[in-house]
């Protein structure tokens, strides 16, 4: 009972690490596409960026 109980143990942990990660690389990918908008909408003039940051 003991050995099941740790294979399920550790198969519900590998699917919540490969969700996190999942999530995490939408989340990355996200981030990419809204500094892509930002680098081909700056403004004209100034400093050319169109964060404060």
């Amino acid at each position: 009972m003991v050995p099941l109980l740790l294979v399920l143990l550790l198969a519900l942990i590998l699917f919540g690490a490969g969700f996190a990660l999942k999530a995490l690389w939408f989340i990355a990918i996200i981030v990419l596409v809204v500094w892509l908008v930002g680098f081909v909408a700056r403004p004209k003039g100034g400093s050319g960026r169109w964060y404060r940051w």
